[in-house]
């Protein structure tokens, strides 16, 4: 199952657009205040959930009695984001790959979260993405191979975890073969990948991968 999951940050209305035109999504999850551009444009969720403390009323109350809409509140004291149980939801809906929009912004803090949630979908083996106009981001503990996309310039490897142990790079301007990476290091930021089709391997730990076009 392809769900989208639409977060409350922020979002260039034509890159949304474009999204919802160009992909087949099978569910969309509206996490709070990431109801009000589905709203914008006419899209109706399968899901909403949040505490609802950041959209607007008005527009949420459009949606409370619809049948075709399974709306869970959730307590604004609570241990998990929205976007965080949001994603919850879409792997207890079996999602098979998951992408989220509207999880960057300007709050670094919620950033660096969504960031780390990934790592719930990783440990499940689901393919799970953050994406904006400008960039795509994931995580990565295993050998994968990246077809090349000319959206994206550049390519960013950092670890999560303390280590990530034994990585090799193939088909990138700069490749690496069985190097180990800490935290606190630059050396994976802002590679290129000039072959079709590039590999990246990582023997143990996990690394965010970004994709960026600025």
């Amino acid at each position: 199952m392809n769900t989208l999951i639409v977060s409350g940050g922020e979002i260039d209305l034509n890159f949304f657009k474009n999204l919802i035109n160009e992909n087949k999504y099978d569910t969309i999850i509206a996490s709070d205040k990431g109801l009000e551009i589905l709203d914008k444009l006419s899209v109706i969720p399968r899901y909403i959930i949040g505490d609802f403390d950041s959209i607007n009323q008005e527009i949420l109350n459009k949606y409370l009695d619809r049948k075709d809409i399974e709306i869970t509140r959730l307590n604004p004291i609570k241990d998990y984001t929205d976007t965080h149980m949001a994603l919850k939801l879409a792997l207890d809906i079996k999602s098979n790959c998951i992408t989220i929009v509207g999880a960057i912004g300007t709050r670094i803090d919620h950033i660096l979260g969504n960031i780390n949630v990934l790592k719930e979908a990783l440990d499940k083996d689901v393919e799970c993405k953050i994406i904006n106009k400008n960039n795509e981001i994931g995580l990565i503990n295993k050998k994968i191979i990246i077809k090349k996309d000319i959206k994206y310039k550049y390519i960013s490897l950092i670890p999560l975890t303390s280590k990530a142990i034994g990585v090799s790079l193939k088909g990138f301007k700069y490749n690496l073969e069985n190097h180990d990476m800490s935290i606190g290091e630059s050396l994976g930021i802002s590679n290129e990948q000039i072959e079709d089709e590039a590999e990246i391997d990582i023997k143990e730990g996990i690394m965010i991968l970004i994709k960026s076009n600025d």
